[in-house]
């Protein structure tokens, strides 16, 4: 083994060219030549003994050995990255950047809002955001905190429980007009509904009566969507009648564009909770991220503290 291919630089071309997928595309945004990036690959390679990379002419792929590599190159550099900051930090303002990935709906209406307050509180934090409703591996993307609403099951990460993101069954005065009101949760098969194409289950409504008796109803529609965004606004347009979160709702439920429907009757509320990559957690700005977050995201409306 070849001890001088086993630098930090090295290990931060390979990250990089196995995030971006081609050689020159990391290049590019290491400021390297191409050349220079294939002899970092190589001294690693040889360095460790083992092929990293498998090439072909439009991109790279990992090697079983390079998966496993990756991952600990990935918590490699990031606590170099940590031991860094903390020495820079210890007489100056958290600076440097935390990568937060957030469902798409709820990053667009509130979370990017909250970013700005955040920054305008430590401004030489950059925020790198990442919209979206896949759940993704947070280390292989390089993420540091997720925002997700669900059940979580990844027990590898450290969970900051935030509490219970409350639904309420809604629907346009215009629908209303048009279709009639239902009148009980039985009726709401024979009406359109706005469903979920991206939620399991979605093709079937379970609402909780005022004795907790639980009912399930079957609903279906002409429209289905797979973004909340688009749901708002087809309820809002009076596509159909949905479930929807009170954060992603309530100003329309306020401005009497949305009504409640069967309002002494519970939908479940879905938990929502902090995602943050253990050797992450400990890192300055990471921490006043999640620490801010918490504390917004409570005042969130239907957001019920656990």
């Amino acid at each position: 083994m070849d001890d001088q291919g086993l630098s930090l630089d090295r290990m931060r071309t390979f990250v990089r060219v196995v995030e971006r997928g081609r050689l020159s595309a990391a290049a590019r945004e290491l400021g390297l030549g191409q050349s220079t990036v294939t002899r970092h690959i190589n001294e690693l390679e040889a360095a460790v003994g083992v092929p990293l990379l498998g090439r072909t002419t439009r991109r790279v792929t990992l090697t079983e050995e390079g998966s496993r590599y990756y991952a600990n190159c990935l918590q490699i550099l990031r606590l170099v990255e940590q031991a860094t900051e903390e020495a820079r930090n210890a007489r100056r303002s958290p600076a440097g950047a935390v990568r937060l990935s957030c469902t798409a709906a709820l990053g667009v209406m509130h979370v990017t809002r909250m970013i700005f307050d955040f920054q305008d509180r430590y401004p030489e934090i950059r925020v790198d955001l990442n919209l979206t409703d896949e759940r993704i591996d947070l280390a292989r993307e390089g993420i540091d905190i997720a925002l997700r609403l669900g059940p979580i099951a990844d027990d590898a990460m450290k969970l900051v429980s935030i509490g219970k993101s409350h639904r309420r069954l809604v629907g346009s005065p215009d629908y209303f007009r048009r279709k009639g009101r239902p009148t009980r949760p039985a009726d709401l098969a024979q009406h359109d509904s706005v469903v979920m194409s991206n939620i399991a289950g979605s093709d079937q409504l379970i609402l909780f009566d005022p004795d907790g008796m639980r009912l399930v109803v079957p609903v279906s529609g002409m429209l289905r969507v797979d973004h909340g965004l688009a749901a708002r606004a087809a309820l809002a347009a009076g596509r159909g009648i949905g479930p929807a979160h009170l954060w992603l709702v309530q100003d329309l439920l306020d401005a009497g564009t949305l009504e409640v429907l069967f309002d002494e009757y519970d939908l479940e509320a879905v938990p929502i909770s902090l995602l943050v990559v253990p050797e992450r957690a400990g890192v300055a700005r990471v921490r006043l991220l999640v620490d801010f977050l918490v504390k917004e995201l409570k005042k969130l409306p239907g957001i019920a503290v656990s």
